[in-house]
């Protein structure tokens, strides 16, 4: 066997025996006398079906990252194989770094099993605290997107290899994501997908397929197939079919790198009678009982045995001198963390005065810097953005969920973007979007530019099939300080939240902008709103006490209300006030959000016993969910009311109350159950 071959066999066995140890044992870890009862955990829990493969195909990536020339970033794309990445984690140091507790002898890997699967609250799936964690595998099939997004800001000799297990090719978003890399040439990404026959319960589709089939699968898709079957073809094998991928693809080729084995390989053949190589019984622990049963004891020592612990390690747990050897030159290169200076804002050199004008003019600005891009689902002509098509920096692609997973791995190597969309294909974004936030709360997720999204096209302005506000609901429902949902109420603040937004970091701004001609506000308070999230409005408001305040989140309620306070103060002859709110968590609880204006200014913005009428664009369940216990007044949200059937546009406004007249009932409503308040 050569130097890389044998380099890797020992990667590969050790990575794959500490995988097997954490999850089944909780003492006598390096086997140095037979195992007992009490060296077995009661109830072991991991998936061990994953982590033959996966543990094969890091030890290569890394062996080929220090060796080859050519930096190769993994990522890992099914959360289950986080067992495997920790192993690795633990056998590089980079655990030990994130986690004190475990250092790399036996203590360390004592500690180590005792604490799987809680691993000190870094979980037992993929974390970002170790490499190959940059993609978080909870949103199954994005990985490969995210991949094809963190290439395109990766430099000269970088590839970004994702790890697909083959139930993930099933996924939508990775089906898609195959053809979507004819918009993104010459990014270099290298997917190896993990052929081990299943997914988590069934045999797998993608794996069914024979060679000549699987080639032509990929052929048709504009990929060209490269084959591995592991371990028969052996190590030596698989490096120089990955060397030649790599070489292919920095070449500009499009290549993906089958690699075919049985899943479960190396570990118990049956149990019980029962087949567990190459069935679904392999995915978790296939011994649950090995405290209490001799025979799954035994088979548990076998097993643990038959990767030659005594050649890997020292007495004393350290790497053996192979093992160590092998570490050396091995290589775990991660994303670049964004650049630490602050990115450039833009300067808008007169007052936009349009939806199209705003948005055009700080993206280009923002794109002269080179490091930043936009995403959008073949909508830029329709929102009136089509200057913006074409351009080197820009992606179409009719996928969604494969946009908002590039513009997650743009952002994890550095980039900074925007996410242009329809507020009504949006909510196709939740899971992906979920999930980002999760990783970037979890221990050792590196800071990254801002997630942005920009919505267009709300109900209002579209048709039945086209009003769905959904995903603004779910998102502040999370109540992640991350969170931002912006409400500009016309182009001058569109520019300047665009602006703010794309200057940020870690943050996941959802701006809902309409692209249709609205009357322009005065700029006086823009400051304000950008500073404090929402602002009173004197253009529009009485100097005296409010009777009434009417809270506008949006640039279609600012318009309508502007329509409907004439009427309101002829007809009901009371004093009005009108605040906007620019920054909708701002009328959360500070304790939660950042923005949330603290009691007694929400008080004196509002007016000290005024009812309060808000008008939204969105669910009127999303601005309940961030007032809940605030305020000990009448209130009433106008917002998205889903209408029984299609209707012309003005009757889903009128269906929802947002119009000048609905707005004037609403009020009436609220200055009676002041009244009756005043009377108790």
């Amino acid at each position: 066997m050569t130097a890389p071959g044998k380099a890797a066999e020992l990667l590969w066995r050790a990575q794959t025996y500490v995988a097997a140890a954490q999850i089944h044992l909780r003492d006598n870890v390096l086997l140095r006398r037979p195992l007992g009862p009490g060296d077995v955990k009661a109830r072991p829990a991991g998936h061990w079906g994953t982590v033959p493969g996966t543990a094969w195909a890091l030890a290569h990536i890394a062996l080929r990252s220090g060796t080859g020339g050519t930096e190769l970033v993994p990522l890992l794309g099914a959360g289950h194989a986080g067992v495997a990445q920790i192993a690795a984690g633990w056998l590089t140091g980079h655990l030990v770094t994130a986690r004190p507790q475990f250092p790399r002898d036996e203590r360390g890997l004592v500690n180590l099993c005792r604490s799987f699967p809680e691993v000190a609250c870094l979980g037992s799936e993929v974390t970002p605290a170790l490499p190959a964690g940059d993609f978080l595998g909870g949103r199954l099939g994005g990985c490969l997107p995210f991949a094809q997004g963190a290439a395109l800001a990766a430099g000269p000799d970088r590839v970004i290899v994702p790890v697909l297990g083959d139930g993930e090719c099933e996924t939508p978003t990775t089906a898609a994501a195959w053809l979507a890399a004819h918009a993104l040439p010459g990014t270099p990404v290298l997917p190896i997908v993990h052929l081990n026959g299943f997914r988590m319960g069934a045999p797998s589709l993608l794996a069914s397929l024979d060679a000549r089939a699987l080639t032509a699968y990929a052929a048709g898709l504009g990929w060209h197939a490269r084959a591995v079957t592991v371990p028969d073809d052996g190590h030596e094998a698989f490096h120089a079919e990955l060397a030649q991928a790599v070489a292919d693809t920095l070449a500009g080729r499009r290549t993906v790198l089958f690699m075919r084995c049985v899943k479960g390989w190396s570990g118990p053949t049956t149990v019980n009678g029962q087949q567990v190589i190459g069935t679904a019984r392999a995915h978790k622990t296939p011994l649950t009982k090995a405290a209490t049963d001799s025979a799954q004891l035994r088979a548990l020592e076998a097993w643990l045995s038959s990767y030659r612990p005594e050649e890997l390690f020292t007495d004393g747990g350290h790497p053996g001198p192979g093992l160590a050897a092998a570490l050396s030159v091995a290589a775990w290169p991660r994303l670049k963390a964004p650049h630490p200076a602050p990115a450039p804002r833009a300067t808008v050199q007169q007052q936009p005065v349009s939806f199209a004008d705003a948005v055009a003019t700080v993206i280009r600005a923002h794109a002269r810097s080179g490091d930043f891009r936009v995403f959008s689902p073949d909508e830029l002509a329709s929102n009136r953005l089509a200057e913006l098509a074409g351009q080197p920096w820009t992606t179409e692609v009719l996928a969604e969920e494969v946009l908002g997973e590039q513009l997650a791995g743009f952002n994890a190597a550095g980039g900074r973007g925007v996410f242009i969309s329809y507020e009504a294909f949006a909510p196709l974004l939740v899971t992906g979007l979920v999930s980002l936030l999760k990783q970037q709360r979890m221990p050792g997720a590196a800071p990254r530019p801002s997630f942005n999204l920009l919505l267009t096209s709300y109900g209002w302005h579209n048709t039945y099939t086209h009003g769905d506000p959904s995903l603004t609901t779910t998102l502040l429902a999370l109540e992640d300080p991350a969170i931002r949902v912006l409400t500009p109420a016309d182009p001058a603040r569109l520019a300047a939240v665009l602006d703010d937004a794309f200057t940020s970091t870690g943050q996941l701004n959802v701006i809902i902008a309409g692209k249709h001609p609205l009357p322009s506000v005065p700029a006086d308070t823009l400051r304000e709103e950008l500073d404090r999230g929402a602002a009173l409005w004197p253009h529009l408001s009485d100097a005296q006490p409010p009777a009434l305040t009417v809270v506008v989140c949006g640039d279609l309620p600012a318009a309508v209300t502007a329509e409907a306070l004439p009427r309101i103060r002829a007809e009901l002859g009371v004093a009005v006030r009108v605040v906007s709110v620019l920054d909708l968590t701002a009328l959360g609880d500070p304790a939660v959000w950042p923005a949330g204006v603290r009691p007694a200014e929400l008080d004196a913005l509002l007016g000290e016993d005024a009812a309060l009428l808000i008008v939204t664009l969105g669910h009127p369940a999303a601005i309940w969910s961030l007032l809940k216990a605030r305020h000990a007044r009448p209130v009433e949200v106008i917002g998205w009311r889903e209408t029984e059937g299609p209707r012309i546009q003005q009757d889903i406004a009128a269906a929802a109350g947002l119009t000048a007249e609905g707005l004037l009932a609403a009020a009436g409503r609220l200055l009676k159950a002041r009244t009756r308040c005043d009377t108790w």
